[in-house]
């Protein structure tokens, strides 16, 4: 279900500054959503020995996230359901986490995030498509 296309690193040409501001993004929409820390490192697809403390020194800006295409293609998807919500939601910002965690018929009566939580790339994919048309339309085109 994940869109197999090659991706250019987000972190491609950043500079080492860039980089940790970017992670520290990603942790705070992160924070945002009430996801744990130790639920914050399987949305991000990094290595599962990754220790939660490594969570709090990329919120603190004292290292950054890898740039490993795995992490990559995870952040492409939660950055395009971060877009999609805020988007959804222009004039409340709350929204968006409110949604992530309201129980939803289309992930089989659970939330989104423990959907995405418990059946990986596959239910990130499905939320982001889920909230994004144009996303779903590219999707369909390749497939097609």
């Amino acid at each position: 279900m994940s869109d197999n296309t090659s991706k250019a690193s987000p972190f491609q040409g950043m500079s080492e500054e860039q980089r940790i501001h970017l992670t520290r993004n990603i942790i705070a929409m992160l924070d945002d959503w009430k996801v744990s820390d130790s639920d914050q490192i399987k949305l991000l697809g990094v290595a599962d020995n990754t220790r939660s403390r490594q969570v709090r020194s990329w919120r603190q800006g004292s290292s950054f996230l890898p740039d490993e295409p795995r992490v990559v293609e995870y952040i492409d998807h939660l950055m395009g359901i971060e877009d999609a919500l805020r988007t959804s939601n222009p004039c409340n910002y709350s929204a968006g986490s409110s949604w992530m965690n309201r129980v939803n018929d289309r992930f089989q009566k659970r939330t989104p995030l423990a959907a995405m939580l418990e059946d990986g790339i596959t239910a990130i994919v499905a939320v982001r498509i889920h909230l994004d048309c144009a996303y779903d339309w590219h999707i369909d085109t390749k497939q097609n």
